[in-house]
């Protein structure tokens, strides 16, 4: 009998060491969100510190780096990256309300209210009931670009559940910031594809406005990085209607100085969509926040930008990690 259970325990013992603590491979699960079931993936253990992932517009989980979410985890957290409400593989439980993107935008433009289906504190609230569902009492919040206007938002909500806050290449909302380049605006308004390789030119166009200057972009790697993203789902119509949750969104300066969670803010000089002054205003205005500003980073995940970002952000969030635990062995 000691024979059968020392030879299950070894078993055991190998089988803990075949299988990596950091799987990037892990499965796609749901989870219910109220009128959205959100499509998430967790990597990592489920006893490690929480690390929620928060994407961009029209950004599906499969936008965050691989090589990054793997840095992350190995940082020691349990990183969890999904799919905003219309994008990806997340589902609608009941169909979002009916708006016109070119209507609203003409709102916009006349300093008219937007009714948008759905506002950026509703996609927070789907962020906070994901991790309810994952039992994350408490938990990190990392966002970029919209998903940092996002994750404000749900610092505001539950600022007693959020250990940290690090908001990449996002804006207060306030008026008077740079506006993003012509070019890239219009780009932006192209709407709509007739087929799929007319889709993916649009999106590696897009990619490319987006990059760095300093950077040359394979024009081959970007039209597979859009055909992975189209083949997984593509969805035109939630993209605007996010679009549409951004216009109506007013200026966050109120929320973000009344905000006391510790924060990080990480912006680019070469930013063409929310320029330099985006990053700096937003940690003006968050109480004891750090900026950390990366020359030449522009509005993508480029790989030679890959490791001045891990550089910014992992010792930040190791520092908050490492003080967690030190509370919680007091």
């Amino acid at each position: 009998m000691r024979a059968f259970l020392f030879l299950v325990a070894l078993c055991s013992a190998f089988s803990s060491f075949a299988a990596p603590r950091c799987d990037i491979t892990s499965a796609i699960r749901y989870a219910e969100a109220g009128p959205v079931s959100l499509a998430y993936q967790s990597i990592g253990r489920d006893s490690d510190p929480a690390l929620l992932l928060v994407m961009g517009l029209g950004g599906q989980l499969i936008h965050w780096p691989d090589e990054v979410v793997l840095a992350l985890c190995q940082q020691g957290f349990r990183v969890i990256r999904y799919d905003n409400r219309d994008v990806g593989l997340s589902r609608w439980n009941q169909p979002p309300a009916q708006a016109n993107l070119t209507v609203e935008a003409l709102r916009y433009r006349l300093g008219l209210p937007v009714a948008a289906p759905y506002s950026l504190s509703d996609m927070a609230a789907d962020g906070l009931a994901l991790m309810d569902a994952l039992h994350a009492q408490r938990f990190h919040v990392l966002g970029v670009s919209m998903g940092g206007m996002i994750a404000q938002h749900l610092a505001a909500m539950a600022p007693e559940r959020v250990e940290s806050l690090t908001l990449i290449m996002s804006s207060s909302g306030a008026q008077g910031l740079p506006a993003p380049a012509p070019a890239l605006v219009r780009q932006l308004a192209r709407r709509g594809a007739p087929n799929r390789q007319v889709a993916l030119e649009q999106q590696a166009d897009l990619l490319a406005a987006l990059g760095s200057p300093q950077v040359q972009d394979d024009r081959q790697a970007l039209l597979q990085q859009a055909a992975t993203a189209y083949d997984r789902a593509f969805n035109p119509e939630g993209v605007q209607r996010q679009v549409m949750a951004i216009l109506a969104e007013p200026s966050r300066v109120e929320l973000l100085d009344n905000l006391r969670v510790p924060a990080l803010v990480v912006h680019g000089t070469a930013d063409p969509l929310l320029p330099v002054m985006h990053g700096v205003h937003l940690a003006a205005h968050i109480q004891g926040s750090q900026l950390r500003l990366i020359p030449g980073l522009a509005h993508r995940f480029q790989e030679p930008f890959k490791a001045p970002l891990l550089a910014a952000v992992l010792p930040y969030l190791k520092a908050h990690r490492e003080e967690l635990g030190h509370l919680a062995q007091r």
